[in-house]
Order: structure tokens, then sequence, then C-alpha cells
């Protein structure tokens, strides 16, 4: 992507949009279950400044992108929930979880449907708003997929943690303090490394890219933009 002017236009507002209600449908949903924890430290807020962290947010992200990585990633600070308030640990904790890539389905499907609208608006404007929306429905997308895979602390790995069995579920559960780093080395250091031998173990990333553009392609389809 090429740093324009236009270009960070029409990125930076679907990503803080996606990041923001994101991670407060996980404070509402929790709130709403019986953990106030997230709401009264503010985190149930379409803020973005609440939820954006300096480097997994920013600089992560950036340096990804200068040096040609595999794949790009980034974070948000996450939403505290202490899982033993919600008034049904369990499901609460799945509930929880899935509500930030719920949330994103639905912000793209929004965008997807607004498509149509967007034809109305003056010609000067009709690409802007356009690009504003392709993007959100990508972003969006990309971020549901992601976070559902089931590593800890991903939202996919707590429903995980939540559906599992006890005996699987704790080993699984216990990897979360790792799971950045565990998410680092298979798409990142490993396809790198994989590169310096002419081997391509850029597997997952690939398996998210195809489950992204299934998901893309389901949502025009469904919003009549196909």
């Amino acid at each position: 992507m090429n740093f324009t002017p236009y270009a960070l236009s029409v990125w930076i507002l679907p990503l803080v949009f996606a990041i923001t209600f994101h991670e407060a449908a996980h404070g509402f949903v929790a709130h709403r279950l019986g953990d106030d924890t997230a709401f009264n430290l503010g985190r149930v807020s379409f803020n973005p400044v609440r939820h954006i962290d300096p480097f997994g947010t920013l600089i992560m992200p950036a340096i990804l992108l200068m040096s040609h990585a595999p794949f790009l990633f980034g974070y948000a600070k996450p939403v505290p929930v202490n899982f033993r308030a919600l008034r049904n640990p369990r499901i609460g904790m799945i509930l929880v979880a899935l509500a930030g890539p719920a949330t994103n389905i639905a912000l793209a499907l929004i965008a997807a449907a607004a498509f149509h609208g967007a034809r109305l608006l003056p010609e000067n404007s009709a690409q802007w708003v356009a690009d504003n929306l392709k993007n959100a429905i990508v972003i969006n997308v990309v971020l549901a997929i992601f976070n559902m895979m089931p590593i800890p602390p991903l939202d996919g790995g707590r429903v995980a943690v939540g559906l599992l069995p006890r005996a699987l579920a704790l080993p699984l559960a216990r990897l979360e303090p790792f799971g950045m780093l565990i998410l680092i080395g298979i798409l990142i250091l490993l396809p790198l490394a994989g590169s310096q031998f002419g081997l391509n173990l850029d597997v997952i990333s690939a398996i998210l890219r195809t489950a992204t553009g299934y998901v893309i392609r389901a949502i025009l389809f469904v919003t009549g933009n196909r």
C-alpha cells in the first residue's frame, strides 16, 4: 500500500471503526452477563483512544508492512474480563469472545449494504465513500477470521477453551501467556525461515486468506453486490 494521503484516508477510518467496535463489543457483552470490569474502566466505549495499543495497533503493523512480512497483523488493548464474575462463566466466556468477531461481521454486512447508497452520492465523493466501504469489508472480515484462530488469547482460543472438555481446555488455556509469541512464530518467523530453504511454510496465512475470501464473497452475495 502506498502511503498517500488518499490511501491513508480510506484505510484509517474503517480500521479505527473495526477495532473500536470489536473491543467495545467484548466489554458490552461482559457487562450484560454480569462482569462490570471493562464497564468500570471505561472500555465499553466508542472512543478509539481507549482501545488502541501503541505497539500492537500502530508500531507492529508498520514494522511488518515496511519489512514486507508475509502476513500483516496487530492488536488492540485487550478488554479486561473477569470470567468468574459472569453469571455462567463457561458459556459467558464463549459469548464474550464471540462478540468481537460477530460485531466485525455485522459491520462488514452494513458496509456491503451501504454500497447501494454510495452510488447516489455526488461523483467527487462517491469514490472516496466506496473505497472506505470496500476497505471496511476487508478489514472487518480479516479481523473476524484472524481472531477466531483457536489460540489463546485470541477469541477463537477462548471459545475453544469454553467448548473443549476440561482435560483439553486446561492445557490450551495455559498457552495464553505465550499466544502472541506462537502467532508471531507461525505467521512470520516460520514462513521467513522456510523461504531461506526454498520452502513454502506460509500455510496458516494461506488458510486465513482463503477463508477471508469465502466470507467476503458470501457477504457480497447476501447484500446483493454480486
